[in-house]
């Protein structure tokens, strides 16, 4: 983490212009699947403030960890003090969610099982063997959609099918992974069906 904070490429890089990342401009950002924190970690070192939504309680328990590990050193306490964990399921907690709300909600679906492909990292790799298949991805998104208040940013392999639902108003594409961004009208329209 320390070599990507110093060299990943500040606001400029994919994740940050995927959120929307703009001059000063530091939204909320709500990460609704966390895993073990990585993309939430970069997004405070940008100057988000980030909420990070965990279901798994081993993943909770490393995250708890690296938190407040990071509280104790001078360099990683001010991005720390930009996050703030929950434990849950994120589509219940985005259901009874009050305010304020968030201004993008970052979804980071379990990635499908690439065939022929290098092993993942090792965290990753024990990630995926305690969640399992991706189920809920969708009712995710359509929850999210009802929640953000500028945008849903979806991570998903760059050839990877897009999680079902509305058809993304954009994306942004690096080598290896794209960010499919719901936005604008898309997020009106799914806001104003609520009761």
């Amino acid at each position: 983490m320390a070599h990507r904070r110093r060299f990943g490429g500040g606001r400029g890089q994919p994740l940050a212009r995927a959120v929307g990342l703009k001059g000063e401009d530091a939204p909320f950002v709500l990460d609704a699947t966390a895993g073990v924190g990585t993309d939430a970690f970069v997004l405070a070192t940008l100057g988000c403030t980030v909420t990070l939504i965990e279901r798994l309680p081993e993943a909770v328990r490393a995250l708890r960890r690296a938190l407040a590990a990071a509280e104790i050193h001078a360099d990683t306490s001010a991005i720390t003090d930009r996050m703030t964990l929950l434990e849950g399921d994120a589509i219940e907690l985005i259901g009874r969610w009050r305010s304020p709300p968030p201004d993008v909600i970052y979804l980071d679906p379990m990635y499908p099982h690439p065939k022929n492909k290098a092993a993942n990292s090792k965290s990753m790799t024990v990630l995926q063997q305690l969640a399992g298949p991706d189920t809920d991805s969708d009712a995710l998104l359509a929850a999210a959609l009802t929640l953000a208040t500028r945008r849903v940013v979806v991570k998903r392999p760059v050839k990877a099918p897009r999680v079902a639902g509305p058809e993304p108003s954009g994306s942004v594409q690096s080598t290896n992974t794209r960010y499919d961004l719901y936005g604008g009208a898309l997020l009106a329209a799914n806001q104003s069906d609520l009761p």
